[in-house]
């Protein structure tokens, strides 16, 4: 691979004018794709194989035009201290309301009148107006939602407290100046890193490129495909942190073969010869981590993982071509104005580390960890376990309107229902019977003899008098532990032909699939890396090492995010002003996305150390000299993907919120104390015996050649060519 890579980037240095031309053009194509594309129509959500899904396809099948899955809101009324909803003047707003609502928007089904509908409270002091919608949110149109928030303004300043709740005011997540914030962070961390604009430049120029195409195309396929919303912020965030990564590797690479006096077209070559390897291989580990969350089988989390790898598998093709075409075009600017000058004078080559003779910050932190492996190990696990302690407690649900924000009306909403019918009214259970009356009937005298339950509403038939529809109202707020207990009685205590959906139960089925998914998930996931990593490695140990190192950063990754939002723990500090349950896809996509980055840190820090060792170091010396030529560019590769990612925690959205902090502090355990502390200590406590392959895997394993050996071979093959002068030392460092 090293010798096929080599080609590549020699190729792609001598053709740089072609190469960039390509992808400034597949750029302005996706471009063009994206804006010309129409808007999509929706973004639907589905739980294939779950009871709520047959529910919902139950209804739309015998319940036409009644949109079982569209939009829904409420616009709740409260009356003024002492005064009540039934009050001639208040009904006469109310009324009003509902007249204003149905003649707003040619996308409603229907509209409630409270008076007629029991949705006036006990005391008096509310009552709500229900909207159901032929579409779902995503496809609702901006007049429409203009059409509801103006109807609620309206009754506002009539004497009343208005408020609007329900998924129809939900909208594309905002984004926040966060996003902006992580690029200059990572600009800054570049600049530090290399001592040059132009060599910064590179890697946040080619992954704003790699995000522009995958994002636009994205863009330009989401009517065709069902793309939801969160699908191209996810491509974005994964995307950026990837994309800067790879190209990071690449340019540092490239300056440590000009720094051994290699001309520039070889030193390309040799970087995407041998960095460039390891970059495929991180890439694969990444891509396999999210096209595995099609095991899951829920549409919306494949088409996002799918996305997401489509946008990682372009920032590796970036870092393969069209860096090494800009590192042509950059010349010696590539290296620090100092180095440039010192070269001049003293007549040697640029360097583009000036210091590398001296020990360096991460040959000294290698050193310490090999002297006290032991004590660092401890240290490293227990630490993080302390911190993964609050994922005991997780508890796992959607996000509803109960943890927005209480600046928001929706919020304000789901109090007001609360405070005046009961928490339960905020997530009402929708019962679908496929019988006659006389079995809907039985129905309702079966759920009327079970606990947990507020309100029962008489079966409603269809048409043709061979379907009808509950609504059960639970005693608790929908997340709670006794509204699940209610949803599992309900569908214990009927037959077959009754089936328990709504928003509260499908919600209840998410987790349930999740939860059930986990471990197949895992086990897909981490037994293709373990593969792919002990062909890199040609080692049993290490990639158990890895693999085991990641579950404890992801676990320990997971405490944190518990403690945050569900706790609330410094949750002033990250913008959660309500905490309410974990998102329930959040551990097995932690675990898809950071199990990908964190392979990506472990490939290339380890593969130097590898190398090292192939190449006849002890053990102790390739851990020092992997730390030596790694260390730097490791840390300042975590320290942009976690800025990265961080920026996401400015958004207004809390599941893009919660997956941004998740993913920052999962990268922050895993590359600080993970790979730069629990590894080496576990290498060093090994020895030898971390590079054992049995002898009969050695034979059958293909050579992959990711430590570049072949380039060695094929240096008198470059010296005809016309290749570097300079020095050719036998080995070839990663």
């Amino acid at each position: 691979m090293a010798t096929f890579l080599y080609k590549l980037g020699r190729s792609a240095f001598r053709r740089r004018r072609l190469v960039a031309l390509l992808w400034v053009a597949l750029l302005a194509v996706a471009g063009i794709g994206a804006a010309t594309a129409p808007a999509p129509t929706s973004g639907s959500f589905s739980i294939p194989g779950t009871e709520a899904q047959r529910a919902f396809d139950l209804l739309e099948e015998r319940f036409p035009g009644a949109g079982a899955d569209g939009a829904t809101a409420r616009v709740v009324f409260k009356a003024p201290e002492g005064q009540k909803m039934t009050d001639p003047a208040h009904k006469a707003v109310v009324e009003e309301t509902v007249s204003a609502l149905k003649s707003g928007s040619d996308q409603i089904v229907s509209v409630t009148d409270p008076y007629t509908a029991q949705a006036v409270s006990q005391n008096g002091s509310t009552a709500y107006v229900s909207v159901a919608y032929k579409v779902n949110a995503m496809e609702l149109t901006d007049e429409t939602r203009e059409a509801l928030t103006q109807a609620g303004h309206n009754a506002q300043g009539k004497g009343l407290t208005v408020e609007v709740g329900g998924d129809a005011l939900q909208t594309m997540p905002e984004t926040g100046s966060g996003e902006i914030v992580g690029v200059v962070i990572a600009g800054i961390v570049l600049v530090l890193t290399f001592g040059s604009l132009v060599a910064a430049g590179l890697p946040l120029l080619t992954a704003i490129i790699g995000v522009g195409i995958g994002v636009s195309s994205i863009a330009a396929l989401a009517n065709v495909l069902d793309l939801g919303s969160t699908t191209s912020t996810l491509a974005m965030m994964i995307g950026l942190a990837v994309g800067i990564d790879y190209a990071l590797f690449i340019v540092s690479r490239y300056r440590a073969e000009l720094a051994e006096g290699r001309d520039k077209e070889d030193a390309a070559g040799r970087a995407v010869g041998t960095a460039g390897s390891a970059v495929v291989f991180a890439g694969l580990t990444v891509v396999i981590a999210l096209v595995g969350l099609a095991v899951v089988n829920i549409p919306m989390l494949t088409k996002m993982g799918f996305a997401a790898a489509g946008t990682v598998v372009i920032a590796v093709l970036i870092a393969l071509t069209l860096i090494p075409a800009l590192l042509g075009f950059a010349g010696d600017k590539v290296i620090g104005r100092k180095q440039r000058k010192a070269a001049k004078a003293g007549g040697a080559a640029p360097t583009g580390d000036p210091k590398a003779a001296k020990p360096n910050g991460g040959t000294r932190w290698a050193r310490f960890v090999i002297r006290r492996p032991v004590m660092v190990l401890l240290i490293g696990v227990l630490g993080l376990g302390a911190i993964a302690l609050p994922a005991a407690s997780l508890e796992m649900g959607l996000p509803d309107d109960g943890v927005k924000p209480t600046s928001t009306t929706e919020r304000r909403a789901y109090d007001t229902l609360s405070d005046g019918f009961g928490p339960g009214f905020n997530g009402p259970l929708l019962v679908v019977v496929d019988g006659d009356k006389a079995t809907a009937d039985k129905t309702v005298s079966t759920i009327k003899g079970l606990e947990g339950w507020a309100a029962v509403t008489p079966a409603t038939p269809n048409k043709a008098g061979d379907a009808a529809m509950i609504t059960v109202v639970p005693k608790d707020r929908p997340s709670s532990e006794a509204t699940e207990s209610l949803v599992h009685d309900i569908r214990n205590a009927t037959g077959d032909d009754v089936l328990v959906t709504g928003a509260t139960a499908m919600n209840i089925d998410f987790s349930q699939k999740m939860n059930d998914a986990l471990v197949p998930y895992l086990a897909l996931v981490v037994g293709l890396a373990f593969l792919l990593l002990t062909l890199v490695f040609r080692s049993i140990l290490v990639p158990l090492k890895a693999a085991l190192g990641f579950l404890l950063s992801v676990v320990a990754a997971l405490g944190a995010v518990v403690a945050v939002f569900q706790w609330g723990w410094l949750g002033s500090l990250f913008g959660v002003e309500q905490t309410g349950p974990i998102m329930s896809m959040m551990p097995i996509f932690m675990v898809g996305v950071v199990f990908g980055l964190a392979m990506d840190y472990e490939v290339f820090l380890v593969t130097r150390m590898r190398e090292a060792y192939v190449h006849g170091e002890r053990p102790g010396e390739a851990i020092v000299t992997g730390f030596r030529h790694s260390a730097r560019v490791v840390t300042a590769a975590a320290v942009i993907m976690i800025a990265v990612f961080s920026g996401f925690i400015g958004m207004t959205d809390q599941m893009i919120k919660m997956i941004g902090f998740g993913l920052a502090v999962a990268v922050l355990f895993d590359a600080f104390v993970v790979r730069m502390a629990i590894v080496p200590a576990v290498l060093a406590l090994l020895g030898h015996k971390a590079w054992w392959l049995p002898k009969w895997l050695d034979r059958i394993l293909p050579n992959v050649d990711v430590e570049g050996e072949g380039l060695a071979k094929a240096a008198p093959a470059d010296e005809a060519d016309g290749g570097p002068s300079g020095p050719k030392p036998d080995l070839v460092k990663v």
